[in-house]
């Protein structure tokens, strides 16, 4: 179980850091520039949608992960007891 925690939380930090340095990144220009045009906001609207679905997908990834692991570890449990 602490395997599986552990691999969860490495992926989600794994998800998480970037995320966040990228927003930090995004909110750096943007106040740099002194606001956003339309055209921008477009742009920042569509970068923010394939994050999500970056997002998303990297969640079910981690997901089928987690259950690759924790039956491992039933298998493993069940062929230590005799």
């Amino acid at each position: 179980m602490n395997q599986t925690l552990i691999v969860a939380i490495i992926f989600g930090s794994l998800v998480l850091i970037p995320t966040i340095i990228g927003g930090t990144i995004v909110l750096s220009i943007r106040i740099l520039k002194g606001g956003a045009s339309r055209k921008d906001q477009a742009e920042d609207s569509r970068i923010i949608q394939e994050i999500y679905q970056g997002l998303s997908r990297m969640e079910a990834r981690v997901e089928a992960l987690e259950t690759i692991l924790l039956d491992r570890e039933i298998k493993d449990s069940k062929n230590e007891t005799p």
